[in-house]
């Protein structure tokens, strides 16, 4: 069917009638809600909204983790003209009173009890006068009051409901989406009923799942523009969506739940990777032997080529001894992954997908709704090393200076209370900025190369491209995290977040002890092992982009600590800021810093060579 208003993606569950259209874990219990309770407790709550006397226009914001009641309260607002603001709940408490503050927000659904607490001084700062719950919260609302409220007051509003729906406008606003912000305060995003769906409607069209059969996870935020765009892909669909609202459950999930498709962001894909290859590692030598050989075959796979006999033969011997345990890991029916947010290592999708497990890349912004472009399996197209063909019904060209320009029925409304802000991202021709640089490779895939304003000059005038190289960095086992630095100065150097589980099981194999992350990023041997992976990276540089020096740093990089934005992206300034010190100490005059000038010597005269064959690397 036909829609063209976010909310009558409830009649399109029903078309696929399931018991288990959402699915939420309580306990170790997985509770489970059919089509028809999912609509029921939409409209109950929709009622219930009307007769605590809320209003369509009204902004109702929800900072909640994955779970079935956030779908109930995007389709109530959504079907009685109220505004769905979601939040990231990892989010500062600062970042947390600009947007409720800026958006004039007039209610909040939060999960749980821990959330609450992160929110309650600002919500009293505020004087938000309603906040309510999903789990039992002592001294707030549970949102069951309000699905009881609807229940009583079902037969007085149902004609108000419904003149409320059928004024509703496909153009209408629907949701505010404030980006993750990492270089400033976020930006309120507008997106209207016809946003989304166009969106979601046509890149649910990519793949031939469809109907009750299949099952689905989903742990990446539902506040985020990508996972909300594929949630309601996956209803469009009659897919089975099971929440995940803890992160360290989600292989645990897979395993008990077996689905057939998630998304994911690369860390996450990257993480998996890891762990087959160390596994790989502890297995005895003609098991490991056979096993290596099975990812080396993975790294020639690419999708939709001619296979020679010769080649098909190896394949099946592979997919026999290695590769139908790794589907078994994976739950056993898992048939596509869809990887957004940054790029994607190529053999990472290379070596899933000669195991079956078919990894494609999409592309997009929060405003655009968001994709822009992503792999096709419906049509066949796909290349791994990019993120796909542009997706239909969007337009998309590649500026002068290589930046990717979109338009189409996604581009968003603009940005809440900041006009001047939205013309300079929209253009008079209707043409969004994204800020991206691409190119059209065999004018058909997008490939992202970086980001026009993280781009920089060194002070001979050559630019870098940053996020190519700190890609790169990350295939290294020993690197979690990377940020490349060097504006206006001689050369490139970077910062280096040692991925510390894996450094600290090599230190232990290798005998290398150490008190603490601080004085083990110190150690010469440790050193060693990280140049000879810079030195790795530069045999793929042009002279100009090789990294000169680094500096290895002792903390974790992620959302929580600052250095990352809830989707994972670095925060340049932020990291900057931080590591202000040690960045002047690595361009300062003179020799005093404790990192490599060369590949075989370091400040500190220690022969590099000589640590290199006692480390056997």
């Amino acid at each position: 069917m036909e829609i063209t208003r976010t909310f009558e993606l409830l009649d399109q569950c029903n078309d696929f009638p399931r018991e288990d259209v959402l699915a939420g874990k309580v306990g170790d219990k997985w509770v489970l809600y059919s089509s028809k309770q999912y609509s029921e407790y939409s409209h109950l709550l929709a009622y219930g909204l009307l007769a605590e006397g809320f209003a369509p226009g009204d902004i109702i914001a929800t900072v909640s983790v994955n779970r079935p009641e956030w779908n109930f309260v995007d389709m109530a607002l959504s079907m009685s003209g109220m505004v769905h603001l979601p939040i990231y709940p990892t989010i500062s408490a600062e970042e947390y009173k600009y947007i409720l503050d800026h958006a004039g927000v007039k209610a909040v659904f939060v999960s749980d009890r821990k959330l609450y607490r992160k929110l309650k001084s600002v919500v009293e700062e505020l004087e938000i006068p309603h906040v309510f719950s999903f789990s039992p919260v002592e001294g707030i609302r549970n949102w069951e009051e309000l699905i009881a409220l609807g229940q009583k007051n079902r037969e007085g509003l149902s004609d108000r409901l419904k003149t409320i729906k059928d004024g509703i406008k496909p153009d209408d606003l629907v949701s505010m989406i404030y980006t993750s912000g990492t270089t400033g305060m976020p930006k309120g995003v507008m997106i209207s009923h016809r946003n989304l769906i166009s969106n979601f409607t046509q890149h649910a069209q990519c793949h031939n799942l469809q109907g009750k059969e299949y099952k689905v996870i989903s742990f990446l935020p539902l506040c985020h523009i990508y996972e909300r765009s594929m949630n309601y892909h996956f209803q469009y669909k009659g897919l089975g969506i099971y929440y995940v609202d803890n992160l360290g459950a989600i292989v645990r999930t897979i395993q008990e739940i077996k689905p057939d498709m998630f998304n994911s962001v690369p860390r996450l894909l990257e993480r998996i990777y890891d762990g087959l290859i160390n596994k790989g590692k502890q297995l005895p030598l003609l098991q490991r032997t056979v096993f290596f050989w099975a990812v080396d075959l993975g790294a020639q796979f690419e999708y939709g080529k001619k296979y020679n006999p010769w080649f098909k033969l190896k394949r099946q011997i592979a997919d026999r001894l290695v590769y139908k345990k790794w589907r078994a890991a994976l739950g056993g029916n898992l048939k596509i992954i869809v990887s957004g947010g940054a790029s994607l290592q190529k053999r990472i999708a290379q070596v899933l997908g000669i195991a079956g497990i078919l990894t494609i890349e999409g592309y997009g912004l929060t405003e655009t709704s968001p994709v822009i472009a992503v792999g096709n399996p419906a049509i066949g197209k796909i290349k791994y090393g990019t993120v796909g063909p542009i997706l239909s019904g969007v337009d998309v060209k590649i500026a002068d200076d290589g930046e990717i320009l979109c338009k189409g029925p996604g581009v968003m409304l603009g940005y809440y209370k900041q006009p001047e802000l939205t013309k300079t991202a929209i253009d008079e021709d209707g043409w969004f900025h994204t800020g991206d640089v691409g190119v059209l490779d065999e004018g058909v895939y997008l490939k992202i190369t970086d980001r026009k304003k993280e781009m920089f000059k060194l002070s001979g005038g050559k630019y870098i491209a940053p996020q190519m190289i700190e890609n790169k960095f990350k295939e290294s086992f020993f690197i979690e995290q990377a940020m490349v630095i060097g504006e206006n100065e001689k050369f490139a150097s970077a910062l280096v977040s040692p991925s510390f589980d894996y450094l600290h099981d090599w230190c232990s194999k290798h005998k290398i002890h150490f008190r603490n992350n601080k004085e083990l990023i110190k150690n010469p041997e440790i050193l060693a092992v990280y140049q000879k992976e810079i030195n790795e990276v530069n045999k793929s540089l042009g002279q100009v982009e090789e990294i000169k020096r680094f500096r290895l740093v002792c903390e974790e990089w992620s959302p929580g600590s600052g250095e990352l934005s809830p989707t994972l992206k670095l925060k340049r300034h932020y990291i900057q800021s931080k590591y202000k010190k040690i960045i002047e100490e690595i361009y300062a005059t003179g020799r005093n810093h404790n990192q490599f000038e060369s590949p075989n010597k370091n400040v500190l005269g220690i022969d590099l060579k000589d640590l290199f064959k006692r480390l056997k690397i």
